[in-house]
């Protein structure tokens, strides 16, 4: 088991959600076991760190949190699962399947992409930074290669229409479809080989800067704001109300068993190996 560091590097994206919840405990608000100094980045890169182990907290992707259960654990607050939050499938014309067609992804080890998988098994992914995405397919092309259509996240479901794209598929409309549960977007991970007693204080920290949140919504609006320049104030905080929940304070147990099954599809479909390491801190 590692020394606990002086100080504790948590990485997270810009995103409005990600940004009102770790505000607090950034600026010192909300008690901490440790300081905690931001490392601020999209959540591919995020994903492509921890599978180096990289940073001992981090957000990252359920899809790939699924390829680092062996070094890291998920904390139960914090995360982004819920009902309405799926990545959306959007293109340029009409089409009805996308079999064989060219789509822009995000990166391998996002959740969108594993989901697109799972209903378009013999898709053709081309990968582009998540902010990239839209304008390719606007022009229908990336690099001078033809795309067909784009697999968008984060605030991109709110503002596709300015792009005069059409929604194809609603990701996480066809997961609740199939499953009736919510669904697992993104989570936050700690090493597994910190001290156990440090794992759950850092759950509670992340928890109690949260509730600041909620409690002073204003507190985090210019830090917010900040890193969302490109955002309106109404995308904003639309992206808050959708992304952050009572599943973001709390997985809970409906939420494990969402987590559960999407690892479960993610293994019959022979994209992750099977672990019988516990999902969440205890």
């Amino acid at each position: 088991m590692t020394t606990p560091p002086p100080f504790l590097d948590l990485g997270y994206s810009l995103c409005p959600n990600d940004t009102f919840i770790f505000h607090a405990l950034h600026a010192g608000l909300v008690p901490a076991p440790l300081p905690v100094r931001e490392v601020l980045e999209d959540v591919q890169t995020l994903n492509e760190w921890a599978v180096a182990g990289r940073l001992p907290m981090t957000k990252i992707s359920y899809r790939a949190y699924f390829e680092v259960m062996d070094r890291y654990v998920a904390l139960r607050s914090g995360g982004a699962l819920g009902r309405g939050v799926g990545p959306l499938v959007v293109t340029r014309g009409d089409l009805e399947n996308l079999n064989g067609r060219t789509v822009l992804s995000p990166g391998a080890l996002t959740t969108a992409e594993l989901l697109l998988r799972l209903v378009f098994p013999r898709v053709q992914v081309v990968r582009a930074r998540y902010d990239e995405i839209m304008p390719a397919v606007a022009r229908g092309e990336l690099a001078g290669q033809p795309v067909d259509a784009g697999l968008i996240i984060h605030e991109s479901r709110f503002t596709y229409p300015q792009h005069g794209l059409h929604r194809l598929l609603d990701l996480g409309a066809w997961w609740e479809g199939e499953t009736g549960l919510p669904l697992p977007l993104g989570a936050i991970l700690v090493r597994r080989d910190l001290p156990r007693a440090l794992q759950r204080e850092l759950q509670t920290a992340v928890r109690r800067s949260l509730e600041y949140a909620y409690a002073h919504p204003q507190a985090s609006r210019d830090y917010v704001r900040q890193h969302a320049a490109e955002l309106s104030e109404a995308v904003m905080q639309a992206h808050i109300d959708l992304y952050v929940n009572a599943f973001s304070l709390d997985v809970g147990e409906e939420g494990e068993r969402a987590v559960q099954e999407l690892h479960r599809r993610a293994v019959a479909a022979g994209a992750v190996r099977t672990s019988s390491l516990p999902l969440f801190v205890g």
